[in-house]
């Protein structure tokens, strides 16, 4: 939806919630959501389109592929305004877990897909509008070695300077918005600010890319649920990365939960990774990858914020709370700070959520969300 947050702005929701690592098995979904999202208000209706690598070249090499896509969103009253390039592959496998992070930016899988994504952007996108696309920040932490880590940062250059030339041959902006995680090697406002500082600034100029080409086209999403998850100040996150140059293209408006340990149990599930931070008086925060590893080291009632998107309408699930207070906050900083245009809502857990909670036709909590949002304009 256009100007729901401010001049200029763009709302939409994120489509990694369908299942369909195909072409055909996106627009499917799409086509059978599209009726019940006109509920949410005024169409068009925007959609950041998650494209796994293989709908991705399907799309590309199909004749007049993004002009067909373009068509046929329009048909169904849908719109894209920014990619989710983070999930490379199927992303409703019954087990995702650590996949999800894989490959990372060290392998040249991920500048492949990210890049071929970037092309079809240029394609799409407004005229005068970046296009950004979100992605990996960088791998899991533990899985990559400092090695990888600046692999990676090279990578990410030369990234920069290929939608550099792409911005000069088509006249379309494309950003690559790096999406911090708790858990990955970028994973807070601050280890962002030191990497753009430290291994992406020598890389690029070891590849000879401009600095400037480098901040006006690699940058961040920020997840409100993943910043909440890592305990940070939503304005605070949004200054850093002001203080830093850093340049927010995208904001995705979302959800963690809160609680003890105890209550947060009916929420660990097999198929996606549940980081959890757990408060310890007197002491740092106790970081697990998962929340069953939480609930094994800590006792029942010991208070923490696990990293499970929920629908970002409702402020608590029984004894459990939402995050969801610290989203205009984020809104309001995102447009005061960086003039952020794109806003993704992005609960893409409907079909993992405990008895009780998932909805019969997710369509229809995914128009309430974006209703809800609608509301949190600054």
């Amino acid at each position: 939806m256009r100007d729901a947050l401010g001049p200029g702005t763009v709302l939409g929701y994120c489509t990694n919630v369908h299942a369909g690592a195909t072409l055909a098995g996106v627009l499917d979904a799409l086509a059978r959501v599209a009726p019940r999202l006109r509920t949410a208000g005024d169409a068009p209706v925007g959609v950041g389109l998650w494209l796994s690598a293989r709908a991705a070249a399907e799309l590309e090499h199909a004749p007049d592929g993004p002009a067909r896509l373009r068509d046929r969103l329009a048909q169904l009253g849908l719109f894209t305004f920014t990619f989710n390039g983070f999930p490379y592959s199927d992303f409703h496998t019954p087990v995702v877990k650590h996949a999800v992070y894989e490959p990372t930016w060290a392998d040249p899988r991920r500048a492949d897909y990210t890049l071929a994504l970037a092309r079809l952007a240029a394609q799409l996108a407004e005229p005068g509008a970046a296009f950004s696309i979100s992605t990996l920040p960088l791998g899991w932490r533990a899985a990559m070695s400092p090695d990888q880590r600046r692999a990676a940062a090279q990578r990410l250059a030369r990234t920069a300077d290929a939608l550099a030339r792409i911005e000069g041959d088509t006249g379309s902006r494309v950003t690559v918005d790096l999406e911090p995680e708790p858990g990955c090697v970028l994973d807070t406002a601050a280890g962002v600010a030191e990497f753009f500082a430290g291994d992406l600034a020598a890389a690029a100029s070891a590849a000879g890319v401009p600095e400037p080409a480098l901040r006006r086209h690699i940058g961040v999403c920020h997840d409100v649920c993943h910043s909440a998850v890592m305990h940070e100040d939503q304005a605070g996150a949004m200054a850093a990365y002001a203080a830093a140059g850093v340049r927010v293209g995208k904001l995705q408006v979302s959800a963690a939960i809160e609680g003890t340990l105890e209550q947060l149990g009916r929420f660990a599930e097999p198929r996606y990774l549940h980081q959890t931070v757990v408060r310890r008086p007197g002491g740092p925060p106790a970081f697990h990858e998962d929340l069953p590893a939480a609930r094994a080291a800590h006792p029942p009632d010991a208070v923490a914020r696990a990293h499970f998107h929920v629908p970002i309408f409702l402020s608590y699930f029984g004894a459990v709370r939402s995050t969801a207070d610290q989203i205009a906050p984020a809104i309001a900083a995102a447009r005061g700070l960086h003039g952020v245009r794109a806003f993704e809502v992005e609960t893409y857990a409907w079909g993992v959520l405990p008895d009780g909670l998932r909805p019969d036709d997710p369509a229809e909590g995914i128009a309430a969300e974006l209703r809800w949002a609608r509301g949190q304009a600054p």
